[in-house]
Formats: C-alpha cells, structure tokens, sequence
C-alpha cells in the first residue's frame, strides 16, 4: 500500500540535571540527547513500519537541525 504524509517534522531535545530547578533558578544541564518528533514524522514512521512504501512531505529550514532532520529521514 502506497502512503503519503504531509505534516510535521521537529527535533526534540532532552537535558537532563542532577535536580529540578527551583522557581527562578537557572541550572546546567550534565547531558542531552535529540530526536526527531513531530505529528507527521511519526505518522509517516508507523506506516512504514506497518509495511506501507511511504512519500513524507514536509518543509524544512536551513539550520543545523533542519540538516540533522534531513540525514535522518533520508537514509
């Protein structure tokens, strides 16, 4: 079955602390960690894993997780 999607595509960052900020307060993060999320992206993921050959239509921007977005859903 043949799919297409057009929506959303994001990338989500993860930081993690070693406590919660109180109200206010600014803390370093120790780590972090990115994916890719969005409405669209994860739709057009569960077609494909269904068995679905999938077009993913969506609009990118030029910065460097634009770049990283594209990387990923192009290989």
């Amino acid at each position: 079955m043949a799919v297409a999607v057009f929506g959303s595509i994001g990338m989500d960052i993860t930081a993690y602390l070693e406590r919660l900020p109180k109200p206010g307060e600014t803390l370093a993060g120790t780590s972090y960690n990115w994916g890719l999320g969005g409405k669209g992206a994860n739709q057009a993921v569960a077609a494909t894993k269904l068995g679905s050959d999938v077009t993913f239509v969506c609009r990118l921007g030029v910065d460097d997780f634009a770049k990283a977005a594209f990387r990923e859903i192009t290989s």
